[in-house]
């Protein structure tokens, strides 16, 4: 059983493009970590008005821009030492471009 995480960012409007770059420069790291099976990011820009139709774009933003990343390792001892680095590597560089700290849900997946 694999061990999965989900975070939130939850991002100021007026640093999208360098939290964008960031996530850019982090993403091939983060593939190379021991036990890495996947990572993902997503940007939130599209919200359901009614099941059965296409979601529509958000039009404007209110206090912020959230973007979610999904990672997966392999084993929980991985997914703690990555997540280690990941807070020593980027954890100062990402406050700075956010309204709050980011969230994290972690848990074994469910496959």
């Amino acid at each position: 059983m694999s061990f999965s995480e989900v975070k939130l960012f939850q991002v100021k409007p007026e640093r999208l493009e360098e939290f964008e770059s960031l996530v850019k420069e982090m993403l091939p790291q983060q593939k190379e970590l021991a036990g890495n099976i996947d990572i993902k990011y997503l940007k939130r820009f599209y919200i359901f008005d009614k099941i059965g139709d296409l979601p529509r774009p958000l039009t404007k933003i209110v206090k912020c821009v959230k973007y979610y990343s999904y990672w997966q390792f392999d084993t929980i001892e991985n997914y703690s030492n990555a997540t280690t680095w990941f807070f020593t590597e980027y954890e100062k560089r990402l406050s700075k471009l956010l309204v709050m700290p980011f969230d994290i849900m972690c848990g074994e997946s469910i496959e």
